[in-house]
């Protein structure tokens, strides 16, 4: 049968890192493909007397529908948290999502009409560009320099285009690890202020910073704009919590949308969530990620230096789970792939992670989901892919 999609799924393409971990399911393969936390780092004991906790105390409750906006203690103490980051921001303020993938899709909904413009950082997050995509909008993108974005071109771009959203993942960005400075965070929430274009900022990385000094979000110089938080990075993926900050105008319009999309998340899980910070010092338990994840960090840093060629550069981030690396001029990652892969050893091309345009000799490393063992062979197996990929051609 010739089915009648719509014609905006004609526009976009598969993950291109879901393809990607398909190729590296056989365990002999070392993948810094996926953006994957270390497993290691998940509460699971902490999360089993939760659970067991809640279902024993209000076992018929948590089993029952609840409302769209989240369960209210959940959102409190997440504004509380919010509140030791000198951002004020209420609870009303607040609305729990699936994931914060499914904020990138309400805000598309809310926002998103055919051929509008959004700004995104160059490179982005791949699925941002999935996410959006799916409204079909007009694409545009500013360079990242070392500190975050280049805010010349920004301003020159609101200045010249109809811009209605700028998508910026502030700290630890995926793909590249790369970090907003301070004065950098103002400059573009003063830049913004002159502009009707909304600022989306993605966080999920904030609270892994491993080195430096931690720095609010952008939000709090811009009390206007949205902030996506998630609890995926800092207590477990697999329960898909995360949330939406957004002004009450914006936020009536996102609780209508995400009515019509699934009601409300996982309640159950909103209640494991929330009795699981209520009995455990989240923040001690986020010191031990940030260790661990430094660990793998410096190996990788490291081990790039010992196993790449001189020529290859690369980002020092100081949190996150990425770090971005840059080949010699005329390299493509994406002929490089075919090679590591025979070497047994994972990356995600470059490619996937612009709008246009790409830059063909970009990669992208995950270091948080292996060990330090794996970084250092795997980095050999991807020295020895580059070494023969330069000798046949």
């Amino acid at each position: 049968m010739n089915y009648p999609f719509a014609s905006r799924m004609n526009k976009i393409p598969r993950s291109f890192v879901r393809e990607i971990l398909k190729v590296t399911e056989h365990p002999d393969i070392i993948s810094f493909a996926g953006g994957l936390p270390n497993p290691h780092s998940f509460p699971v004991d902490a999360i089993k007397n939760a659970t067991s906790k809640v279902l024993t105390e209000e076992g018929e409750k948590v089993l029952q529908y609840s409302t769209t906006e989240g369960y209210g203690p959940l959102r409190e103490l997440i504004a509380k948290r919010y509140a030791l980051q000198n951002l004020k921001v209420d609870a009303d303020d607040i609305l729990i999502t699936n994931g914060s993938q499914q904020c990138l899709d309400l805000v598309g909904k809310v926002f998103l009409n055919p051929d509008d413009g959004v700004v995104m950082e160059r490179p982005t997050y791949l699925a941002a560009i999935q996410a959006f995509g799916l409204y079909e909008p007009q694409f545009y993108s500013v360079p990242l320099m070392d500190d975050g974005v280049d805010t010349r071109a920004l301003e020159n771009l609101l200045s010249t285009e109809k811009i209605k959203l700028f998508y910026s993942v502030s700290s630890f960005q995926n793909p590249t690890g790369i970090t907003y400075s301070r004065d950098k965070r103002k400059e573009v929430a003063e830049i913004l202020t002159e502009h009707d274009t909304i600022l989306v900022e993605d966080n999920p990385y904030g609270d892994i910073r491993f080195m430096g000094e931690d720095i609010p979000p952008i939000k709090s110089y811009l009390p206007d704009s949205i902030l996506f938080g998630t609890f995926s990075k800092i207590v477990s993926p697999g329960m898909r919590m995360g949330w939406i900050v957004a002004p009450p105008e914006i936020m009536e319009k996102l609780i209508t949308a995400k009515q019509a999309s699934d009601l409300h998340s996982n309640y159950f899980t909103q209640r494991i969530v929330y009795q699981y910070l209520l009995d455990n010092d989240v923040d001690t338990h986020i010191q031990k990620i940030r260790e661990l994840y430094k660990s793998q960090r410096d190996q990788m840093v490291q081990s790039i230096k010992e196993y790449l060629p001189s020529e290859v550069e690369h980002t020092k981030p100081e949190g996150g789970m990425f770090l971005w690396v840059t080949l010699p001029e005329g390299m493509s990652s994406l002929d490089l792939f075919e090679y590591a892969i025979q070497e047994k050893v994972a990356f995600v091309p470059g490619d996937a992670f612009y709008t246009a345009h790409p830059q063909h000799n970009t990669m992208r490393l995950n270091f948080s989901n292996s060990s330090e063992k794996e970084i250092v062979e795997g980095m050999q197996r991807l020295g020895n892919a580059i070494g023969k990929m330069q000798t046949i051609n």
